[in-house]
């Protein structure tokens, strides 16, 4: 039986790395496609969004904070429409970091582009696996039904956050000491669950982190 066929939107082709050991690991096929011109779902099942640069503030009506990576429009062109593609057409989203981010841009929400503790977010950490901090999940939600907990150890790597959640998007999970939102589902979708973390890194030291890409296998139809 073939394997289910995963979308990777990507930028830098040492980091998608990590993510497509992830989807394999989970059962799936990655198909990693450069950022760049005409990009399409294609026979994809499914849409993993990756970590990376920031959003363009314009896309949530802000100015750019000094501490805001340079855009990279056609990056976030790209991932615009595969969102509005799979949304269209049913099929499950897995956002990871950026792709939290952006999920929440395409659906009218807004974003912190600094947070105030660069060290709890280091962007550099030499271990990337390595858990920073934990997070508060909500209770009869899609990602306390895959954790089976309602706290999880994560790592962090991140210096923007959600600020005002999108349009038919629930917050459910937040990093317990602080309350910076760190996960977002859309619950009239078939599956659409993206994570502030970065689960690809940690599916070797802390395998409970594969349950992520495991359901989001499971949901591909």
């Amino acid at each position: 039986m073939s394997k289910k066929r995963v979308l990777l939107p990507y930028r830098n082709p040492v980091k998608v790395r990590p993510y497509e050991s992830a989807v394999r690991a989970a059962g799936m096929e990655p198909v990693s496609v450069l950022t760049s011109g005409s990009v399409s779902l294609g026979s994809a099942a499914g849409l993993l969004l990756l970590g990376g640069t920031d959003v363009n503030p314009k896309h949530y009506g802000a100015a750019a904070h000094p501490e805001t990576d340079s855009p990279d429009d056609e990056r976030d062109a790209v991932e615009l429409e595969l969102i509005h593609e799979a949304l269209e057409n049913d099929l499950p989203i897995l956002g990871i970091c950026r792709g939290l981010q952006i999920l929440n841009v395409y659906h009218c929400g807004t974003l912190i582009q600094h947070l105030p503790d660069p060290k709890r977010h280091d962007p550099n950490m030499e271990n990337p696996g390595s858990v920073a901090h934990e997070v508060t999940i909500e209770p009869d939600t899609l990602l306390a039904a895959i954790a089976g907990a309602t706290v999880w150890r994560v790592n962090s790597r991140h210096h923007q956050a959600v600020d005002q959640p999108g349009e038919r998007l629930s917050v459910t999970a937040r990093a317990s000491e602080d309350g910076v939102v760190e996960a977002l589902e859309r619950h009239d979708k078939h599956f659409v669950l993206a994570v502030q973390w970065h689960p690809e890194d940690q599916v070797g030291e802390h395998p409970e982190q594969l349950k992520l890409f495991e359901r989001f296998r499971d949901a591909l139809l």
